[in-house]
């Protein structure tokens, strides 16, 4: 009559009711059969057979997909109090990645809002521990103190924390004032400071090149009276050796003359003759007083 019995029913009808599903190389795939959680599954097309009343005893599928890659979140306008009791509202950026699918999924019931409020929590510990001036000139250590805080328990429920930076402080409106002006202040001081420097080092500068110009000049005129004093002995010793060398050629002369009395009779006739062309000279010829007449011619 037309009549097919239940079982085949049953195949046909799972075949065309059965759904599939596509896993992309971004996400993972949990798959939950009977609500336990059966498998992780990869990139991959996959088929999911639903409940069928008439067949109780086969398995329930359901697969849940998860993003794995890297996200960002952002702390809007956090109000803190800091360790000097200063109310600053702070926006944190944080990026994130799902290391651990199943984890995710199973630990915590939402692991964005999980991340959230491990920042929240983290960013007030840090801050409470720091005060105003802390915060102001070491922000790198407040993200990084975040950062650490929070890495540490989002391993927990399979997430990875890859960065937690500070974006944003905002201060009171009359504190905002007050820091604008110490800062400014600040910049005061730092460029006379380095004004102060540079005069210095210029003043240090200046004076080491007047001692260096004086001990040229002292050396030069050292130089001079070595070479001075060097000349004056050398001269000395040229005119100590000229004087011995006169002295040895007049004891050579009065050597020969004694030697020749001839000679020297010759050098008093030849001074004789000069003297005699010479218009004014005189010359004295002494004879001894006490010798006689005789002696006298």
């Amino acid at each position: 009559m037309g009549i097919r019995s239940g079982p085949p029913i049953e195949a046909e009808d799972e075949v065309v009711r059965a759904s599939k599903l596509v896993v992309k190389d971004t996400h993972r795939g949990l798959r939950f059969r009977n609500g336990a959680l059966d498998e992780v599954l990869g990139a991959g097309r996959y088929t999911v057979r639903p409940a069928r009343w008439w067949a109780p005893q086969r398995p329930v599928d359901e697969i849940v997909l998860v993003d794995v890659r890297q996200r960002e979140l952002t702390l809007k306008g956090q109000e803190i109090l800091t360790a000097d009791k200063v109310a600053v509202r702070v926006s944190i950026l944080v990026q994130f990645q799902v290391t651990d699918a199943a984890a995710a999924m199973t630990v915590v019931a939402e692991y964005e809002d999980r991340i959230y409020s491990d920042v929240q929590l983290a960013a007030r510990r840090s801050l409470a521990a720091m005060t105003l001036e802390e915060i102001l000139t070491n922000r790198t250590r407040l993200s990084e103190e975040i950062l650490t805080d929070v890495q540490a328990a989002s391993q927990g429920y399979g997430v990875a924390i890859l960065r937690a930076d500070v974006k944003d402080l905002v201060f009171p409106g009359n504190l905002q004032e007050i820091m604008n002006r110490v800062l400014a202040a600040e910049r005061l001081a730092e460029a006379q400071l380095i004004e102060a420097r540079t005069q210095a080092e210029k003043a240090r500068i200046e004076a080491a090149q007047r001692a260096e110009a004086q001990r040229l000049q002292a050396d030069a005129a050292a130089a001079v009276k070595r070479i001075t004093s060097e000349a004056d002995a050398e001269a000395q010793i040229r005119r100590a050796e000229a004087e011995a060398d006169s002295l040895r050629r007049l004891a050579g002369a009065a050597s020969a003359f004694t030697d020749h009395p001839a000679l020297l009779r010759l050098r008093e006739l030849d001074a004789l003759a000069h003297l005699a062309v010479t218009d004014g000279a005189r010359v004295y010829i002494g004879f001894d007083k006490h010798a006689g007449p005789e002696q006298g011619e």
